[in-house]
Parts: C-alpha cells; structure tokens; sequence
C-alpha cells in the first residue's frame, strides 16, 4: 500500500510539474487559428470598407490616397492609425468608421501594416543602381514619368509605386502588349471649329469643358461648343516593346529599382500634403 501511495504521489508530482508546459503548449496551439482569422477579419474588412477608394493594394485611386505606399503614412503610429479609422479626417472624403469594434480596427490597421511591409520580405531580380541609369537613360523612361521629383509629366508618377508590388507584377506591366490609358493619360486629337487640330492628353473633362495637356507641357482649355470634333485615341503612350528593347537582366535591373524607390520627402508639395 506504501508503494501504491508512492506511485501514486509521483505520477502527480510528474502531472504538476508538466502542467505549464502542456497549458502553454495548449495555449499556443489555440492562438494560432486565431492569428490567421484575425489576419483573414483584417483583409474582409479592409476589402469591404476599405478597398472601394484605396484600392485593393492600399495604393489609392482618384478618390483617395495611397496608404501602403505614402511614406506619411508608414510613419503614422497604429494608434493614429486607429483614431482615424474610428473617427475620418474632417473635411475630406475619409468617412468614420464608428461601426468597427476594437478587435476590427486592429485588424484592419495590422493589414495595413502587411501592404506597407512587403517590400522588406521580397528578394530585388537585379541590380537597383543599374536599374535607376537605364530609367533614366537607354529606356528613356523618364521623358514621361516622374521619380522623387525628377523625370516628365505625361505619365503617372512613380514615386513608390513598386513598393508593394511583387517583382513578376512590375515585370509583367513593363512589357505588357496591349494597354488601357488610365483616367488623365488618355490621348485625343481635337479639332477646333476654325479646324485647327490639337493632340494631348485629357486631364480633366466634363459635360461641357475639356482640357488638354500637350507634350510642351501647356495646357489648353476648350469648351466642347467651340469644338468640330473629339477623336479619343486607344493607344497608350507607354512603349509596348521593352521585351525586345530592354536585355532579361536590364529588366531585372529596371523592375529592382522600381521596387526600391521611393517620394523623396524634401520635395513633397503642400498640395501632397494636405491631400494626405
């Protein structure tokens, strides 16, 4: 009977002292399924609420800024974050959120958080250095779009645009054969009622108003009553031969670079600013 009560005593002992360590264990095995719903409530209502002005990508639309991307907002604390979410920004388009519960705004500001870090995680295809010469140089890049302040106007800027794009995403835009002008980069030749003809770039366009931007720079603006015609051209400004004019390797540098610039902050505007 003293043996059993030894044996007995012993096996509690064992229990007791492993005890912590089946709990923690039990404890982190739980959390993990957590972790990934939380992550999953993150993305769902980034997505639902988010997404239809910032942009799946957080990179921001005509109807609202870029978030992943703006160096002003990489700064932001996640309490500032939050607050935001929570309450908008008076006087512009950025609503409150008063519905989120607290588990949510966590949620969606850790998403946020997974867009803006991603260029941490991936791995450049080549040679970031090599990549700024030839945006600058043989691939004439920027004679029409713009890096931390230096380059043309007739293209988007891309100041931080591949900051959170995948390489192959970039790759595959660089040398995509066919393209869609984006809503201010669309050609147009139009032709006044004297017959006078003009091409540019629409910038701005209503129901009674147009206004162009030539390759000079200048902008012109027309009602549509003074104008005989519009010819909306589908064409793109971008080359769609970079696969022939550009080496895989000169590629690889050109796309490295893209993925590692950045606004240069010294020359942010006060229009960028106050938008942001």
């Amino acid at each position: 009977m003293l043996r059993t009560l030894r044996l007995s005593l012993g096996i509690f002992l064992v229990a007791w002292l492993l005890n912590p360590y089946f709990s923690r264990a039990q404890r982190k095995h739980s959390s993990e399924p957590k972790k990934e719903t939380s992550s999953a409530e993150g993305r769902g209502a980034f997505n639902s609420s988010c997404a239809g002005c910032h942009g799946l990508d957080g990179k921001g639309s005509d109807k609202a800024i870029n978030i992943s991307g703006s160096a002003k907002v990489r700064r932001l604390s996640d309490s500032e974050l939050s607050d935001i979410i929570v309450n908008g920004v008076p006087g512009t388009g950025m609503p409150a959120f008063h519905t989120f519960s607290e588990r949510q705004v966590r949620s969606v500001v850790a998403y946020l958080r997974s867009l803006q870090g991603k260029l941490e995680t991936r791995t450049l295809p080549g040679d970031a250095k090599r990549g700024k010469e030839i945006f600058f140089g043989k691939g004439e890049c920027s004679s029409c779009h713009t890096v931390s302040g230096q380059g043309g106007f007739l293209g988007p800027d891309l100041s931080g645009y591949g900051s959170t794009s995948s390489a192959t995403a970039i790759h595959n835009e660089i040398v995509r054969p066919q393209r869609i002008p984006q809503t201010g980069y669309r050609l147009a030749i139009i032709t006044t009622k004297n017959g006078e003809p003009l091409e540019g770039l629409i910038r701005n366009e209503d129901n009674f108003s147009l206004q162009v931007q030539t390759k000079d720079g200048n902008f012109h603006f027309f009602l549509k009553s003074e104008l005989s015609n519009i010819d909306r051209l589908d064409t793109s400004l971008m080359p769609t031969d970079y696969g022939e004019r550009l080496s895989p390797g000169e590629l690889n540098d050109l796309v490295s670079y893209l993925m590692t610039a950045r606004p240069d902050a010294s020359k942010t505007t006060k229009k960028e600013e106050d938008a942001e």
